[in-house]
């Protein structure tokens, strides 16, 4: 009968942890010049929460599949990321804004964190500040797998192996499943941060924002 009690009590611990989990969801672009400038605020933020919240990244999609190529949206991209420079402080290089032979499509290097989650969570979120870098600031194609061999050695990441996932249907298809998931939450912009908790979802930020705000927000939530 103890036995049973004991069971029992443990059965009740493991669902209660369950359900009182608490989740920040980072939904994001690699090619979301915002959410490039939120970078040094997103690694401010989970130092000061790595032991009270779970980190989790959603691929929200802004461009994905898109034709229009760097020299159509030249005038566009170039006054948006003046102002995230302004704002954050991040390193632009503007060269690949004269490039008419690549474009604004988001989703290979959307698809290269969902390939990185698949081989090691562990280091998706690294990969996906990585790969920012290496667009905005090193100007890389990211359609092209070669584009993501550095950053593969550098967190040693197996590029073969990453190179045959980036290329698969498997992982064309995965990836809109976190496009779907960040539609389903409400989610309408880049950067953003939502909350679960008690099976709930709750919008904390929607844009770019400032770590100590953050923080005043998530007070009394987490």
């Amino acid at each position: 009968m103890k036995n049973i009690f004991t069971s029992l009590f443990l059965l009740f611990s493991i669902t209660l942890m369950a359900q009182s989990k608490t989740t920040l969801i980072y939904v994001g672009d690699p090619m979301c010049s915002w959410c490039y400038g939120f970078a040094p605020e997103l690694t401010d933020l989970m130092n000061e929460l790595e032991d009270k919240v779970e980190f989790e990244l959603v691929l929200g999609g802004l461009r994905p599949y898109n034709t229009e190529t760097m020299t159509d949206l030249k005038d566009f991209l170039t006054h948006h990321w003046e102002d995230v420079n302004k704002a954050s402080g991040q390193e632009f290089s503007y060269e690949i804004l004269n490039k008419a032979d690549i474009t604004y499509d988001t989703e290979p290097p959307s698809r290269a964190t969902v390939v990185v989650r698949n081989m090691n969570p562990d280091l998706e979120i690294a990969f996906f500040k990585k790969i920012q870098t290496a667009f905005y600031k090193e100007n890389k194609n990211m359609h092209l797998p070669e584009s993501y061999k550095s950053t593969c050695e550098e967190l040693g990441i197996d590029f073969d192996e990453f190179k045959s996932k980036f290329e698969s249907e498997r992982m064309k298809l995965a990836v809109k499943d976190d496009f779907l998931k960040a539609g389903e939450m409400g989610v309408r912009g880049f950067p953003s941060l939502v909350l679960q908790k008690d099976g709930q979802y709750i919008l904390i930020a929607n844009g770019f924002a400032k770590s100590e705000d953050l923080l005043k927000r998530l007070e009394g939530r987490i």
